[in-house]
């Protein structure tokens, strides 16, 4: 699901209840990840439940590399945070994703307040990980 959309959907609706199913159904969507993506080196580092993220690197053409993402996460509400997170990262040139901050995002969709101190550095911890795959492929 696009980014703009999944904006527009959360502006829709006013209760923190309504926002969090949004959020559950959100990771509903995310494509399940073949098994042999579940290893140490895709498992983010940092997230009280486990996340794995599976990075995709596409150099066509004269523009900076493309990254895509892939992610899965042993908890439902995460699960949601991975596939909001994907939707505004995968399939941007990796020096936009250098230069593309999640948290006002989160804080303008009104999870940021709402979500715990364990849970905002999974977040922090997820968006880490993919900044250092884009600042990698621009090496």
């Amino acid at each position: 699901m696009a980014i703009d959309e999944i904006i527009g959907n959360f502006e829709m609706l006013d209760e923190w209840e309504d926002r969090y199913r949004y959020l559950i159904e959100l990771g509903r969507t995310l494509e399940p990840l073949p098994k042999e993506a579940y290893t140490e080196e895709n498992k983010v580092r940092g997230c009280a439940s486990q996340v794995w993220l599976e990075s995709k690197l596409s150099k066509e053409g004269p523009g900076a590399p493309v990254l895509s993402f892939r992610g899965d996460s042993d908890a439902h509400i995460v699960r949601g945070l991975v596939a909001l997170i994907l939707a505004l990262y995968s399939g941007r040139p990796a020096d936009e994703i250098m230069s593309l901050d999640a948290m006002p995002l989160f804080t303008d969709l009104g999870l940021a307040q709402h979500l715990t101190p364990q849970r905002s550095n999974g977040v922090r911890s997820m968006v880490e990980r993919i900044k250092n795959e884009a600042h990698a492929a621009l090496a």
